[in-house]
């Protein structure tokens, strides 16, 4: 006699299609959402071994992990936060949007598309495989500075498997931004000149391009350091001809551009919540789009004022380009002021991470223009200063605007808001918690407290201000709580979004929300950078007759 299935079966069954279906995807916007889910999954990682790192240092003495373990923990969170969070986020967000953006159905290449994804996922898994090993994980810090990363310093296994994820990680980075590339020149809708782009795509142009540029040479860094170590290679021994600084040459020469591929996709969020939760356009379309281009081509010049100490660079010059590098950035923060200046200002949860995202990375900005004068970074290298300004520039910067963008976006891509009232109790928490933890660093930098340590002496007076930040993290770790908490749950039970919730600007609110497999089944004339706005207007003109 044959049996009934459930309806507890059927939704099993639907789970594991769904689950299949996400593995096997070429689908842009599940992709992106892929990304979505890992980058956040490595940003808990991260934020985890910060919270170990933090109770170590809030008092004298070692009472949690010890030194070895110490530098693999930051190690770690280093390198989670900068290859496989912030800039995986980024790519999260150009997946489902761009092609949204410019009307396309889908990316150039989706199958290449879909490796980067599995790369990238590789890379990650491999990186932190070295948690497993009985040497431990990498131990040298996310900058893997010789000597301290050759193997007559850091001889375990998880140095080489940390070498190899970010070869892969570069890899899959490297292939994704030409996947961008031909899908922004080769697939916009009809009307949607390079002037007419939504800033965000400008962004993801210059940051592809920075990718295709610097990616290759930290590959090739990577590459000569697992010869070093495992093949009798010098390329950085000076006992036989091999020169440590060239280590800090090729890493810095991808390494600061790598700060603008972890920020400049996400100015370009900014740009696009700001004019709709202030119901304006956007001042300055123009100047966006120069002082990008700008910033990218600046960020090649300025990568050896890391190495002011060394008295291998000349300080004068990279002093120059490392401060002119803050003009096309400063252009932009007036016209995000003049956008906003005598708007309807909204004070919802993206445009309220928006005006954190403001002040915060202000911070970081102003902060590395001090650092840019080779005097004032002689006083402070090496020290919690430089923490501090790193983490107002990152987390101050990319963090906040990627919550921003998750809260603006996440109805077009689950079909359902977050909760308000949590949303705003994410972002007060967090802005709290990030400022008690980061702005005593600053001082205890100016006090001398090197960076890089588990342990500091009581008498130094360090203890006060490290208990401060410490109390500070744990606020951060509760507000990411909120956050968690809040997008499951509105993922289950939020409001419908409707199409358009926030009554926005670009392509993307022209279709449902989710959108439907080749992504529009209609598209608005495209005569300006803001065409439902146009089309929203256009109607209300009819209406009046």
């Amino acid at each position: 006699m044959a049996t009934v299935d459930s309806p507890a079966d059927f939704g099993i069954e639907r789970r594991r299609s769904g689950l299949v279906d996400y593995i096997t995807t070429t689908d842009h916007k599940k992709i992106g959402i892929l990304y979505l889910y890992t980058a956040v999954a490595f940003f808990l990682v991260a934020g985890a071994l910060a919270l170990v790192m933090r109770a170590e240092l809030a008092a004298p003495g070692l009472q949690v992990v010890d030194n070895q373990t110490y530098n693999e923990l930051f190690t770690m969170h280093g390198t989670a936060m900068m290859f496989f969070f912030v800039v995986p986020l980024a790519l999260a967000f150009a997946n489902y949007f761009v092609p949204l953006h410019i009307g396309a159905p889908d990316v150039a290449f989706p199958r290449l598309n879909a490796l980067t994804y599995w790369m990238f996922v590789l890379a990650g898994l491999t990186a932190f495989s070295g948690f497993a090993t009985s040497g431990g994980a990498a131990p040298f810090g996310w900058t893997g500075y010789v000597p301290l990363s050759e193997s007559t310093y850091s001889p375990s296994v998880g140095a080489d498997l940390w070498i190899m994820g970010l070869l892969l990680s570069g890899v899959s980075g490297t292939l994704g931004a030409v996947n961008f590339m031909a899908t922004i020149f080769g697939m916009r809708a009809p009307g949607m000149t390079m002037f007419r782009l939504p800033i965000f795509v400008w962004n993801i142009i210059v940051t592809s391009a920075l990718i295709m540029f610097t990616f290759p040479v930290l590959t090739a860094a990577l590459s000569m350091l697992f010869i070093d170590r495992n093949m009798g290679g010098h390329f950085f021994d000076p006992k036989v001809g091999g020169d440590p600084i060239l280590w800090q040459h090729l890493f810095w020469f991808f390494g600061h551009p790598e700060v603008y591929i972890a920020i400049l996709p996400f100015f370009g969020v900014v740009t696009e919540i700001i004019p709709v939760f202030s119901r304006k356009p956007l001042f300055g379309y123009r100047g966006f789009v120069f002082a990008t281009l700008l910033i990218g081509a600046y960020s090649f010049s300025v990568w050896a004022h890391h190495m002011f100490t060394t008295g291998a660079v000349d300080g004068p010059f990279f002093s120059a380009t490392s401060m002119l590098i803050a003009v096309p950035t400063g252009i932009k923060f007036f016209n995000w002021i003049a956008t906003m200046w005598r708007g309807k200002i909204r004070l919802r949860t993206p445009m309220l991470f928006c005006m954190g995202f403001l002040f915060m990375f202000l911070m970081g900005g102003i902060t590395g223009v001090f650092l840019a004068s080779p005097p004032i970074d002689f006083a402070v290298h090496d020290t919690y200063y430089v923490v501090g300004h790193m983490h107002y520039v990152l987390f101050g910067g990319s963090v906040f605007a990627i919550f921003a963008g998750i809260y603006y976006w996440a109805p077009k891509m689950f079909g359902r808001m977050m909760n308000e009232r949590l949303g705003k109790v994410h972002f007060w928490l967090m802005l709290l918690g990030f400022n008690v933890t980061f702005f005593p660093m600053f001082q205890l930098g100016l006090n001398g407290m090197v960076r890089r340590i588990a342990d500091y002496p009581a008498e130094t007076g360090f203890a006060p201000m490290n208990l401060l930040a410490s109390i500070g993290s744990a606020i951060i770790g509760l507000s990411v709580l909120v956050f968690v908490y809040n997008f499951f749950m509105s993922k289950r039970r939020g409001m419908p979004a409707g199409n358009d919730p926030w009554e926005g600007y670009t392509l993307e609110w022209a279709t449902t929300s989710p959108p439907p497999h080749h992504n529009f089944t209609r598209l608005p004339p495209i005569r300006s950078q803001q065409p439902v706005f146009d089309e929203t207007q256009q109607a209300q003109r009819e209406s009046r007759g």
